[in-house]
Formats: structure tokens, C-alpha cells, sequence
């Protein structure tokens, strides 16, 4: 597989942060790849037509793709969870976390480019999770899922044999929510969330578990570590990848400040994982002596096994060592007194679902590949019309010059080379989530008209529920691609191949 086009981040992520999860929106956010088998590529005599126009109001749309998770099954007890303790903790560090990326950021022209990957990452995140935190907090979603709840309860207590065994897991459920808020802080910031977005750690904490894992039975190990799962997780600890000092020391350094934070100085695990040294010491200590972002450490390491981790004097395998045995007990904690029971009740609600909807509703997503149906339209909020698409045009009229609305220069030179009314992104009603980013956007007529990339503002509450007026899939078109590959990239040839004449 090899990379055949891919824009620069100035048109693939036009309006960066400000235009995410927006619209309208001026994104050219694809790219091409290109399948070879024994150096030559690949003949697919059967594959969708790309077509090169603009798609109608009111077009059927259909979107095939693999939507990662959702959570529309969660319980009202537990979406009460999600809004009051766990999406605020995580949006409280987010926010914290991205401005002193932003003052890292601007320390340099290098900095700016270290911290893009990581200050791209949170941003995105925020945004979404800001988008999820606002459905919870919408009456109406809340007020929905209570009705839906209670009616699924009646139908259950009306049919004798199936209240028999399904029993009562909405009560058992909502009793496990003060389990969860006690537990949460702790199994957070040591084991879900340990090492922040620290890479050095990560390698540490991937090789010193690695080693004890591979020791026992593929069954009875971590799921991470799994036979199935192995040959891949070496693959990603072993890929060389650039790691830059300044930028972990950051990462560690919050991680350690916050569940100092949260959890006391006085907590147990927060004296473990400091000692007496300070969140700024320690962090510079352990990244300074690090020499975990040597790919062929990190393979001398997995190779070698418990052994080799073991005798291994790197401060920062040495500090994962320390801190493993703390983790893995607060993991089991989590796993057995909150985990295993809330699925273990979850899934008699499904099957109690399952008995009385039948194949009305369909289950959560699960990366499991789907088809969406919907149609092209816009929406109105707030009294104000959306209109479904934009044009190039458009993108021109938005462009001040100043990141992150400036357009290259080249798009500048090709502006009027293009067909400045054809249609770079539109929205349809198709109810996707994350995991469909790329999927196509086919017609009626087995024709591609657009890539799937985006979701509006309203469309991240889908985590929980779907609402046709106001979620929409944001998409690029081909007939904006077309335009912009031909007289802004010149990739004429790669034009012809999509079939365009």
C-alpha cells in the first residue's frame, strides 16, 4: 500500500480547531492510496464510480464503514456518571493540558512543530467530549432516555417469565455508581490515564508488563498481551518514532502534578509515585536518563525479556517497575468491583432489549462494518439556516491570511483556474461516529460522491442517541476534489485513473 496524494494541513484541516465539528466548512481532508501486488497495481475491475459532481438536496446517501463504539445502551444512572464526574475530570485536565501546550508551542519555530501532533490531539478531544458533555446536559436527551428506560422496565415486569430472568440490573447498576465515583480518581490517574501522553513511559510500562505477561498462558494474561495481539503491539513499540525530551517532560510532569492533585499528597499512590521529589524534578530525571527512544534499547529489552527488564538500570523502567504492582491491584479493583458486574448487568438489559424490541434496534457500534442510510440536507439552529453544502468560492471568502484560516499559496495561484461554484463540503443526515472517518459516500446509483471526515457539533452527542433534525456527516466532496487535484495539485494523471474525463 503506498501513498499516492495527500494535501498540506492548510487545506486538509482548513479552519483547524474553530472550524472542528463545524459547519459550514472548507476542508479538502482526503488522500489516495494505491494497492500493489508483486510491484504492480492492483486491477479491481469491480469498485465504486467516482463521480465528479455536486451532490442534490435531498439526495439519498448511503455511508459504508467500520463506527467504532457508542454508548446508547448505558443506563440513565450511568450517563449521570458520565456527565458529573467523568467527562468534567477528563475535560478539567484537556483544557489545562492544552494551554501549556499553546505556551510550549509558542516558544519557537520548533517548539510549534513538536507540539503540533500532541496540541492537535487534546484540541480534538476537547471538542468532542465538550460536544458529548453537552447532550448529557440537554433536558431533552436525558428526558428521552428516562422514557425509554422506564418503558423497557414495564415490558419487562409485564412479562412474568422474562422479569424472572432478567431480574433488576438497572438497580444493580445504579448501585455500582457510587462504587465507580469511588474508585474512579485512583484507577484513573494510575492505570487508565498512567504516564499521560508520556511516549518514554509508555515504552516503559508496554516492556515491563510484556515481560511478566509473556511468561503465562495467552489466557491468562492482560488483554493487551495476548498471542492474537503480540505480533502488532512489537510492531508499535519497536517502529522507530521520533521522541522529543522537552515535550515528554511536559506530558509526565502534568500527569504527576494532577493526580497529586486529585488525590493528595498525603494519598498513598501519590507518595509512590513521587517519593519526596517534586512532579518537576522527577519528571526531568526520568526523561533526561532515558534511553528508551532508541528503537534497538526497546528491542534489546523485548527480546530479553523479564531478565533483561529485570537488570535493565534505565530510570524510566526502573520508576515502571516501581509503580506495576500499585496498578495492577487498582486495575483489579476497578475490574472486579466495577467493570464486571456493570457488564455482567449490561448485558441482561440487553438481552432484555433483544426480547422485547427484537431486530427493531440495533446495537451499539462496535467497529463492526455498517451501512447508513440518509439524505443531503442542512438543518436549523437556533432560528438560523444551515445550507447543505459550501463551495470553493467559499473557501476564498473565509481565507484571512492568518493561520488557521490562511490557504497556501498555491490554492492562491489556481483560484482562477477553478470552477469557483463547485462544491468542496456538504452534510447529510447519515448517522455515523468516530471509526467512519474516509468511509464513502455513495448515491443511489452505486456512485461515490464525497469521503466522509467529519461530524457537525451536534452530531457527538450520537455517542448517546441520534437525532435526524440536528446531526449531520460532514464530507468532502468529489466534485471540490476533483477540481482542486486537477488545477491546484496538477494531478492529472491521477485524475484519469479515478475514471474522470
Amino acid at each position: 500500500m503506498r501513498l499516492v496524494f495527500a494535501p498540506e494541513i492548510s487545506a486538509a484541516f482548513f479552519g483547524g480547531d474553530p472550524d472542528n465539528f463545524n459547519f459550514p466548512r472548507y476542508a479538502l481532508d482526503v488522500s489516495f492510496l494505491r494497492l500493489y501486488e508483486n510491484g504492480k497495481a492492483v486491477r479491481t475491475p469491480q469498485h465504486l464510480t467516482w463521480k465528479a459532481r455536486a451532490p442534490l438536496p435531498g439526495e439519498a446517501t448511503f455511508v459504508s464503514g467500520n463506527p467504532s463504539s457508542t454508548d446508547r445502551l448505558l443506563t440513565v444512572a450511568q450517563l449521570e456518571t458520565q456527565r458529573d464526574l467523568i467527562l468534567p475530570i477528563g475535560q478539567l485536565q484537556r483544557a489545562e493540558l492544552r494551554g501549556r501546550l499553546i505556551e510550549f508551542s509558542r516558544r519557537d519555530a520548533e517548539s510549534r512543530r513538536i507540539a503540533t501532533d500532541s496540541l492537535f490531539g487534546v484540541e480534538n478531544s476537547f471538542k468532542a467530549l465538550f460536544g458529548q458533555q453537552s447532550a448529557l446536559n440537554s433536558p431533552s436527551l436525558m428526558d428521552a432516555k428516562r422514557v425509554e428506560e422506564a418503558e423497557l422496565r414495564a415490558r419487562v415486569a409485564a412479562d412474568p417469565a422474562l422479569a424472572t430472568r432478567i431480574g433488576d440490573p438497572w438497580s444493580e447498576i445504579s448501585a455500582l455508581q457510587k462504587v465507580t465515583a469511588d474508585q474512579f480518581l485512583r484507577y484513573r490517574q494510575l492505570e487508565a490515564a498512567s504516564g499521560g501522553n508520556s511516549e518514554l513511559f509508555d515504552y516503559a510500562q508496554i516492556l515491563v508488563r510484556a515481560a511478566r505477561e509473556r511468561t503465562l498462558p495467552s489466557s491468562e494474561r492482560l488483554p493487551a498481551f495476548a498471542d492474537a495481539r503480540l505480533p502488532l503491539l512489537e510492531k508499535q513499540l519497536l517502529d522507530a518514532a521520533p521522541v522529543d525530551p522537552a515535550l515528554e517532560q511536559l506530558e509526565l510532569e502534568f500527569w504527576l502534578l494532577k493526580t497529586r492533585e486529585y488525590l493528595t499528597a498525603d494519598d498513598p499512590v501519590t507518595r509512590l509515585l513521587l517519593g519526596r521529589e517534586s512532579p518537576e524534578a522527577l519528571s526531568q530525571a526520568l526523561v533526561a536518563g532515558s534511553r528508551l527512544g532508541d528503537p534497538a534499547v526497546r528491542k534489546a529489552l523485548w527480546d530479553g525479556g523479564e531478565a533483561a527488564v529485570a537488570a535493565s538500570d534505565d530510570p524510566m523502567i526502573r520508576y515502571a517497575l516501581k509503580i506495576d504492582a500499585e496498578a495492577r491491584a487498582v486495575r483489579k479493583a476497578w475490574e472486579t468491583q466495577v467493570s464486571a458486574p456493570t457488564e455482567a448487568a449490561a448485558a441482561r438489559i440487553a438481552s432484555a432489549r433483544f426480547a422485547v424490541y427484537g431486530d427493531k434496534v440495533y446495537p451499539d457500534a462496535t467497529f463492526s462494518l455498517r451501512l447508513s442510510y440518509g439524505k443531503v440536507a442542512g438543518w436549523t439552529w437556533r432560528g438560523r439556516e444551515v445550507p447543505p453544502t459550501t463551495t470553493l468560492a467559499g473557501l476564498y471568502e473565509r481565507a484571512t491570511g492568518a493561520e488557521p484560516f490562511r490557504v497556501a499559496d498555491r490554492w492562491l495561484a489556481a483560484r482562477d483556474r477553478m470552477n469557483l461554484d463547485a462544491v468542496l463540503n456538504f452534510v447529510t443526515t447519515n448517522d455515523i461516529v468516530g471509526g467512519n472517518s474516509g468511509s464513502p459516500v455513495i448515491s443511489a446509483k452505486g456512485e461515490v460522491l464525497g469521503a466522509a471526515f467529519d461530524g457537525n457539533i451536534h452530531s457527538l452527542g450520537g455517542d448517546y442517541g441520534y437525532d435526524a433534525i440536528l446531526n449531520r456527516t460532514v464530507v468532502v466532496s468529489t466534485a471540490g476534489a476533483t477540481e482542486a487535484l486537477r488545477h491546484v495539485y496538477g494531478a492529472d494523471a491521477l485524475v484519469r485513473e479515478l475514471g474522470v474525463r
